[in-house]
């Protein structure tokens, strides 16, 4: 899969990186070697971060489905 980001937010993210490298680390990234640790994060690190995604939105699917499943339940008539 290939993770496209558009170039507002590149720039945006990248600031982040620049300001993080800055504040936290004492030590200036220029703008290509800043955009070039994106892209390394948004291939390697994006992926797991992308499938927790989906392994949290399968687990909230999955616990509504049951709810609805349960309510359904209480709907149901005697037939006796």
């Amino acid at each position: 899969m290939n993770i496209r980001i558009d170039r507002a937010e590149t720039d945006r993210m990248v600031g982040l990186l620049q300001q993080y490298f800055r504040d936290e680390l004492d030590w200036e990234i220029d703008q290509f070697p800043a955009e070039f640790l994106l892209q390394f994060i948004i291939e390697r690190i994006g992926p797991v971060c992308y499938n927790q995604g989906l392994a949290d939105a399968r687990g909230a699917v999955a616990a509504q489905t049951e709810r609805i499943s349960d309510a359904l339940y209480e709907l149901e008539l005697p037939t006796e």
